[in-house]
């Protein structure tokens, strides 16, 4: 499986945690050749906006890529902060007259709403030669709707790591489970030692669902996933029973959850890594659960990863360890030479070197060289995505319409937030989420 490279990773003295590197995103700031590896038009005076639902540091390191953008072609680009769902936000924003140029789109399912609704513009020519050439074809389909490219993923995350506090493992001479078996054997062990060994950002429901996910893709199967991501077979098979089954080994257990399920409830994402990160040895949570993108919340801490903050894979409930990835698509929603232009940017390899050495980031691009990233964490998790190739499998919620997968206090966010408080009603969750997704699959 992809993964061996990360459970193999020599993680101490990994330096720099990435989170604050100064880049401007030239030739020379970024550490390779001044020539660029992509041709942008001019476009002096043109004023091009963007909208994403980046906030803090993530917003932070695209304004700098955006900066080059500026810089190489003479535009002026806007940073306008969107809200999830950003279907519903850029419904609003084209019913008012004033839909931005390009959108960052997390969701393949809100790639295909705003196909349906008219508003994506294809991707050009000049995108498409970048995309072609700097990307696995897994990444390409993954933006295209009925054949033709509409998506330019730009950001990827890899979706299957947790990440613990060093010392509070340490001290509870526990180490890095391989399997689920082991890895609430491990739990056990940590919360013995007087620390709370799971944190869960439940606040945030899509954190709920990247569980649920990595367990159904391990246990039951890639063909399997791909059927329930396409609501091809029933919430009610009893392949999701038995997922939920093992989800609930923990959920099952409050004392294993960092404020128990009420108190992981009211954690937003953000917090579930902080937690874990602070306190020293002491912490709130011993191990969080989530993407590569966790550094970027590491860094507002103490902790240094590779010595205070280490990884692992997600642990094999199957035979293999599962390689759930997700992403942002940029999509133009006006025509124009200046939307196009972002989107042949936003496909190159400059572009994503500036993101990649700023941290907290991994492209889909496949030439972009790995000496870009900031640590050797990083770079190894890049390294496996890339290797992955075409057997990746995307986010399920993202790819679901945003009704039922993408949508704050609906769908399958709240019901799996309804699951962690009540773990024992398998059979009510699953008839709950068949419910939703039907009605999501025909609306």
């Amino acid at each position: 499986m992809v993964f061996t490279a990360i459970g193999a990773l020599a993680l101490t003295g990994c330096g720099d945690d990435g989170g604050n590197k100064d880049k401007t995103g030239d030739g020379a700031a970024t550490g390779g050749s001044s020539k660029p590896s992509v041709t942008l038009p001019k476009l002096d005076g043109e004023k091009i906006s963007v909208a994403a639902v980046w906030t803090g540091p993530e917003q932070a390191n695209f304004t700098k890529v955006l900066d080059e953008f500026e810089a190489r072609t003479g535009a002026t680009v806007t940073f306008v902060p969107a809200q999830d769902p950003i279907v519903n936000f850029l419904g609003t924003k084209i019913a008012g007259g004033q839909p931005p140029d390009v959108a960052m789109i997390p969701q393949v399912g809100a790639i295909q709403q705003a196909v349906a609704k008219k508003w994506a513009k294809p991707v050009g020519a000049e995108a498409k030669a970048q995309l072609s050439k700097n990307y696995a074809k897994v990444w390409q389909d993954l933006g295209a709707v009925d054949g033709t490219q509409y998506g330019v993923y730009f950001k990827a995350a890899n979706k299957s790591l947790v990440w613990y506090n060093a010392k509070a493992f340490e001290n509870a001479g526990a180490s890095e489970p391989k399997t689920w078996k082991d890895f609430i054997a491990t739990a056990e062990t940590v919360s013995a030692s007087g620390v709370t060994p799971v944190s869960v950002g439940g606040a945030d429901g899509w954190t709920l669902t990247d569980w649920f996910e990595n367990i159904y893709l391990s246990q039951a199967g890639p063909e399997k996933y791909d059927q329930l991501a396409a609501h091809e077979i029933k919430w009610t098979d009893p392949s999701v029973k038995d997922a939920l089954t093992t989800l609930a080994e923990l959920f099952g257990k409050p004392a294993l959850i960092s404020g128990g399920a009420d108190g992981a409830l009211q954690t937003e994402f953000p917090v579930s890594v902080t937690q874990t990160f602070t306190g020293g040895d002491q912490p709130k949570g011993a191990m969080v659960f989530e993407g590569d993108f966790v550094s970027v919340n590491i860094a507002q801490t103490e902790a240094k990863i590779g010595t205070d903050a280490k990884v692992f894979p997600f642990p094999a409930v199957g035979a293999d360890s599962p390689v759930v990835t997700g992403g942002d698509a940029a999509v133009a929603l006006k025509d124009g030479n200046g939307a196009q232009a972002l989107l042949t940017w936003l496909a190159s390899t400059d572009a994503a070197k500036i993101w990649a050495e700023a941290g907290g980031f991994i492209s889909p691009n496949k030439a972009l060289d790995a000496a870009a990233y900031p640590n050797d964490v990083q770079r190894k998790i890049a390294e496996a995505l890339i290797a992955a190739g075409d057997d990746v499998r995307f986010d399920m919620s993202d790819q679901a319409p945003q009704s039922f997968g993408g949508t704050p206090g609906k769908g399958e966010w709240k019901t799996l937030q309804d699951f962690l408080k009540n773990p024992k009603d398998i059979a009510g969750t699953q008839a709950k989420l068949e419910s939703d997704a039907a009605k999501a699959w025909t609306s």
